[in-house]
């Protein structure tokens, strides 16, 4: 178990409650001295999407105007989640050199992708395949099952029992997460760099160490900005037709669509808007940014019955 202290802010940004909290969680030796920490996230039931009233859900249409008419983060939806565990951190810099050195079990690693060099820092500039590969050595070397999680996964544990549009609250502030507080303008729609009435503050133009910015109620870390997390599932415009049972939603048969893969979280490159817990991006399985990483998940073992 470990102990951690959650923030909750009000519509300006300001700190209106702080919370101790308390999690299980494990760890898995990569190498001597370098240890991945797993989190024990709790199964239940919560509403996956945004409701229509909240800001931000109108970002895919400014960009893409072939999504005029989706509803994205929608429609709002329950899902019954199963216990699961899920990274504390994004993987960093230094736990996938030591996996790349794993013996490979579909394709190479470089074990130095990434632009902003760190051992504490997310890896990023890996592919959606490259973070399969990874999971996929991890899984071999510990004869364990680890995995990217699924979209439904993210976003559970991301909003962690809240339903505002961060797990911070209403809003987000440059002391809580890292992302760019920047104004700007694209297709006729500007933004000002704050979200709703939340303060501007620092573009730092680059990632930070994991784990620099508090946690949420279960206990994870920079689930807003920092990085974009890979995510299992295949990219759907719209929650018609989605499981309701926390696993990946994969295409039955290949679309423009389906080609693509779902990214969470936000970075440090974007606005607050992109980093909202129900934020959904999407980009081919080849992609590589340097605001792009993942981190891993785990289903918890089913219980067996008794002879």
């Amino acid at each position: 178990m470990f102990t951690f202290e959650m923030i909750i802010v009000d519509a300006l940004g300001q700190i209106c409650q702080r919370e101790l909290g308390r999690a299980e969680s494990r760890q898995e030796c990569l190498a001597p001295g370098l240890n991945l920490d797993m989190v024990r996230i709790p199964g239940g039931t919560f509403t996956m999407g945004s409701p229509e009233s909240e800001a931000g859900r109108n970002w895919y249409q400014v960009w893409d105007s072939s999504l005029d008419g989706f509803n994205i983060e929608g429609p709002e939806h329950q899902v019954q989640m199963p216990e699961f565990w899920l990274g504390k951190y994004p993987v960093t810099q230094a736990q996938w050199r030591a996996v790349a050195g794993f013996p490979a079990v579909n394709r190479p690693l470089d074990p130095e992708p990434s632009h902003f060099q760190g051992d504490d820092r997310p890896v990023e500039q890996v592919s959606w395949h490259e973070a399969m590969e990874f999971c996929d050595r991890l899984s071999r070397h510990t004869q364990q099952n680890y995995h990217l999680p699924t979209e439904a996964q993210w976003e559970y544990a991301c909003r962690g029992g809240t339903i505002t549009p961060f797990h911070y609250g209403p809003t987000i502030t440059p002391d809580l997460a890292n992302y760019a507080p920047i104004p700007g303008e694209h297709n006729g729609v500007s933004w000002s760099g704050a979200y709703g009435h939340g303060p501007h503050g620092i573009n730092r133009q680059q990632t930070t160490a994991v784990g620099s910015f508090p946690p949420n109620r279960f206990g994870l870390y920079d689930l807003h900005g920092n990085v974009w997390e890979w995510c299992l599932d295949d990219w759907h415009p719209t929650y018609d037709g989605a499981p309701t049972d926390g696993s990946a939603w994969r295409a039955a048969h290949l679309s423009p669509h389906s080609e693509k893969r779902i990214l969470r979280g936000g970075s440090w490159f974007f606005f607050p808007d992109l980093c909202r817990s129900a934020f959904r991006n999407r980009r081919t399985p080849d992609t590589r940014f340097n605001r792009t990483g993942f981190r891993l998940a785990q289903n918890a073992p089913r219980p067996t019955s008794p002879d």
